[in-house]
């Protein structure tokens, strides 16, 4: 294992290296400029990196969709973040505007976008150096206005932590919204932050993990994907059985890694936990918490902070049910917009640690389904639920009866990073002691397994 972090850690030195020198040289010669605008530097890059343009617009951060089969539907059907729902900001369709600030190119407004078409792609976006390069958050994917677009051809080279975070640390509407394990802490963390990330420890960067070929990035996030195609996984670099302590080894046929060495997540920053859209539209005054974040806006109503969260623990076999547009829902009962696939029988399934989002939303109350609101230059202009609801579907395709109501939602999402020093992880007794924290009859035993000996 030390051998293979030391040629991890020496690969990591080598393609910072290498990326420095390449900006310092050929890019700083050759891109002189001027640029009228993000696609102008695309114009440039694909002079010499077409290929690489061709290979990226194959793959879900481009086409933030992909064909998969999804438990209780029939054949594959297409999941991802263009048509799907959450208990954040709700949906992309009608809202393109401002969803499509997260990505990876430029001009897609509505739902004519060509997603064939090359010179859409936003080479910086994943590539700047500078730290200096912004999109307008709502601009449709265009760079923010002032940015010095020579200043940052000039000087791309390899992702960063700080790239991928550019998207995928500020989700939802801000940084530590969303996923809980990922925010702007983890830019340049310490060791005690992530023992893999850690400045002060192996220092690496998302890519270590993610490793790509032609610009597919292996990984999924189960609020999004569904189970289908490459994961990561602890056992890429690490030993199935790790552990010096076998009994603790034992642990692995049946307990994912992350369960114990995540025993909370959030510790920097709070992540959102509630969203009830319910209340939006109301006269009040804007609130805010302990935190010192809003807990009630007009705009999107009252929201809900959280941290240093315990998990809660599901079994997970890799798969998730997925709430599609369109599906039916009982109107009684709180709808489940994604939940991990699995249980006690399945010898594919582990225990795992998620973070539970929790929100109310509209949905509509003759058809029986979730609803896509045009929040953006709509709801939020007019606070007309009606007005908003009508265009949104429009947009998305399906029909609104024109009578709406809100419903309870929950959201599981999974917990990979954040992962503590050894000596921080769980020890026995954080679960196999009266009121630990694991429910083991939730989970689908008689009770503690310790005491009873055996998994049943």
């Amino acid at each position: 294992m030390k051998k293979h972090l030391t040629g991890l850690i020496i690969i990591g030195i080598l393609s910072i290296v290498q990326g420095v020198a390449l900006a310092d040289s050929w890019h700083e010669r050759h891109l002189s400029g001027p640029f009228a605008d993000g696609p102008d530097v695309t114009k440039a890059c694909l002079e010499c990196h077409e290929r690489e343009a061709r290979d990226f617009i194959k793959h879900v951060h481009w086409k933030w969709s992909s064909l998969q089969n999804v438990p209780g539907h029939k054949g594959k059907v297409e999941v991802g973040k263009k048509f799907g729902i959450n208990n954040f900001c709700l949906s992309v369709p009608a809202n393109w505007q401002r969803c499509t600030s997260c990505h990876a190119g430029y001009g897609w407004k509505d739902a004519s976008f060509d997603f064939k078409d090359i010179s859409n792609v936003d080479c910086l976006i994943c590539h700047d150096t500078t730290g200096t390069y912004r999109k307008d958050p709502k601009g449709a994917g265009m760079p923010a206005k002032g940015i010095d677009l020579v200043k940052v051809a000039q000087n791309v080279g390899r992702t960063t932590r700080a790239t991928c975070g550019a998207c995928h640390f500020y989700g939802g509407g801000g940084d530590h919204v969303k996923h809980g394990d990922l925010d702007s802490s983890l830019i340049n963390p310490k060791r005690i932050d992530d023992v893999h990330m850690g400045v002060d420890g192996p220092n690496m960067t998302c890519q270590f993990c993610h490793q790509t070929t032609r610009h597919e990035i292996p990984g999924q996030a189960m609020s999004v994907s569904t189970g289908e195609g490459e994961r990561i996984e602890c056992g890429g670099c690490h030993r199935d059985e790790p552990h010096e302590d076998q009994a603790i080894n034992k642990h692995s046929k049946s307990v994912a890694c992350q369960t114990c060495h995540i025993p909370t997540f959030a510790r920097n920053k709070p992540t959102k936990v509630w969203w009830d859209w319910s209340k939006a539209g109301e006269n009040r005054p804007p609130e805010t918490d302990q935190y010192g974040l809003d807990t009630y806006t007009k705009k999107q109503g009252e929201f809900g902070w959280n941290k240093n969260v315990v998990p809660e623990y599901a079994w997970y076999n890799g798969y998730s049910n997925r709430y599609l547009l369109g599906d039916k829902i009982d109107p009684t009962k709180t709808v489940y917009l994604t939940k991990p696939v699995g249980g006690i029988e399945d010898n594919l399934a582990k225990i795992y640690p998620f973070k539970i989002m929790e929100g109310k939303q509209p949905y509509d109350k003759v058809h029986n389904y979730l609803v896509t609101p045009k929040t953006f230059k709509g709801y939020w202009e007019h606070f007309d639920w009606n007005k908003a609801i009508t265009d949104g579907m429009s947009a998305a395709k399906l029909s609104y009866s024109g009578r709406y109501g809100f419903i309870r939602t929950k959201m599981y999402w999974n917990i990979t990073h954040m992962i503590v020093p050894k000596d921080q992880a769980l020890q026995c007794n954080d679960c196999h002691q009266e009121y630990g924290r694991l429910d083991w009859k939730a989970l689908g035993y008689k009770g503690d397994p310790k005491i009873l000996g055996g998994r049943k």
